[in-house]
């Protein structure tokens, strides 16, 4: 799993120097295509219930899951979510991060990325043996609350492995001490998904694309990370 979460890595390290205005989502895609053919990995997403390409791109107010298209062409002070996942001799790899547009980003949105990169960090910590799941969720939780902003309810983060996603769910929220508990060797996809404004998500008619119902913006950050002996593992830095 380290190897599949260094290409998952380098594909995000890669596509993420290629966002700048002008570019279209389906660039990103057809960049990030050709990264995970030539490592010799397979895309996870791809086929993957019939989805259709190999990155989820999600602009602005779209939370995850967004579909690449050619119409699709980022503008400075646009935010967009870059997620990937790669199959390599049967285990995967999944990550995200959230990317700015130019550098006319305003400061609120700036912070929304600082605020959910740092709920991450904050997870992770968490990821230690005999902790919960419970206490990975109430970490970005708290962090994400104090500074104003809504963590996502409808999508959660998720066990992966030799799937996908495995068991057991991880929602970006809980009470510290419940859940399921952390033990060694255990691998999660940990992934807060951050409102400006409220919760709430509905989904476009393409049924993939899951947008912020109040139409304020929202961030996705990422990684796969091992629960060891020694502390938390980042299996996709």
């Amino acid at each position: 799993m380290r190897r599949s979460g260094r290409i998952v890595r380098q594909v995000l390290n890669e596509v993420s120097s290629l966002v700048k205005p002008g570019v279209s989502t389906m660039d990103l895609e057809r960049a990030a295509e050709k990264l995970i053919r030539d490592s010799g990995a397979k895309p996870a997403f791809k086929g993957y219930y019939d989805y259709p390409c190999v990155l989820c791109t999600s602009i602005n107010d779209e939370i995850v899951h967004g579909i690449p298209n050619e119409s699709r062409v980022l503008k400075s002070g646009d935010i967009v979510s870059i997620d990937v996942g790669v199959v390599l001799d049967g285990f995967y790899g999944d990550a995200a991060v959230t990317v700015p547009v130019g550098d006319e980003i305003r400061s609120e949105t700036r912070k929304l990325l600082d605020v959910t990169r740092e709920s991450l960090q904050k997870a992770i910590e968490q990821m230690r043996i005999g902790n919960t799941v419970g206490d990975v969720g109430a970490a970005v939780q708290e962090l994400v609350e104090a500074n104003g902003f809504s963590v996502v309810r409808d999508f959660v983060g998720h066990g992966i492995g030799t799937r996908l996603h495995e068991d057991p769910q991880v929602p970006n929220f809980g009470s510290r001490g419940h859940g399921t508990r952390l033990k060694e060797g255990m691998v999660l996809a940990i992934e807060p998904m951050v409102n400006a404004g409220k919760p709430g998500a509905r989904l476009l008619e393409d049924k993939w694309t899951a947008v912020t119902e109040d139409g304020s913006a929202s961030a996705h950050f990422e990684h796969c990370v091992a629960v060891t002996k020694n502390g938390p593992l980042v299996l996709t830095e």
